[in-house]
C-alpha cells in the first residue's frame, strides 16, 4: 500500500491511502466534535473564535450558522477538552458527539461517491461539512444515522 497525503492533527495521524492501481481512495474514522449554540448577535463566530484561538486550540474543521437567532455550531479541534472549558465559560451547552472524518482526493465526484457508498449500506446522512486539506487531499465531516455501518461502508 502506498502513503498518499498526510493529515496531521494533534489527536491522530490521518492517511490517505492508494489501491493496487494507484488509484486515490478516501479513508475514514471517527472521532469527536463539539456542538453547541449561542444566542446569535454581530460578531459571534469571530468572538468564538478569538476565544477558542486564546485558549491554543485549532479548530480543524468548522460548521456555523444562524436560526432563530441563535448561532450553532460544530467545531473539530485539536483538543476538544480544553475547547469545551472556554466555550462552556462563554454560556454554550457543549454537547461532544461521534462523527466520522473521512480523507479524500480534492478531485470533482468525491462527495458523490462517499455519499453513495454510505446510501448503499442503507445510512441516513444527518449532515456533511467539509474543510480543506493539504496539497490534494481535503477532509468531510460526517454524521450519520449509524457512524460505524457508514464507518465500514467507506473504508469497504
Amino acid at each position: 500500500m502506498n502513503i498518499g497525503t498526510v493529515f496531521v492533527s494533534h489527536l491522530k495521524r490521518y492517511i490517505l491511502t492508494n489501491d493496487k492501481e494507484g488509484r486515490d481512495m478516501a479513508k475514514a474514522m471517527k472521532l469527536k466534535q463539539l456542538s453547541f449554540s449561542l444566542p446569535n448577535r454581530v460578531g459571534l463566530l469571530a468572538h468564538v473564535a478569538s476565544a477558542v484561538s486564546q485558549a491554543k486550540v485549532n479548530i480543524e474543521a468548522i460548521c456555523a450558522y444562524e436560526m432563530d437567532d441563535k448561532g450553532f455550531f460544530m467545531l473539530v479541534t485539536d483538543n476538544n477538552a480544553k475547547a469545551k472549558k472556554v466555550l462552556t465559560k462563554m454560556g454554550a451547552n457543549v454537547e461532544v458527539e461521534d462523527v466520522l472524518l473521512v480523507g479524500v482526493p480534492n478531485k470533482v465526484g468525491q462527495l458523490q461517491k462517499l455519499a453513495k457508498k454510505i446510501s448503499d449500506a442503507g445510512v441516513d446522512i444527518y449532515y456533511a461539512y467539509g474543510s480543506p486539506g493539504v496539497g490534494k487531499a481535503a477532509c468531510l465531516v460526517f454524521k450519520t444515522a449509524n457512524d460505524a455501518k457508514a464507518l465500514k461502508a467507506i473504508n469497504a
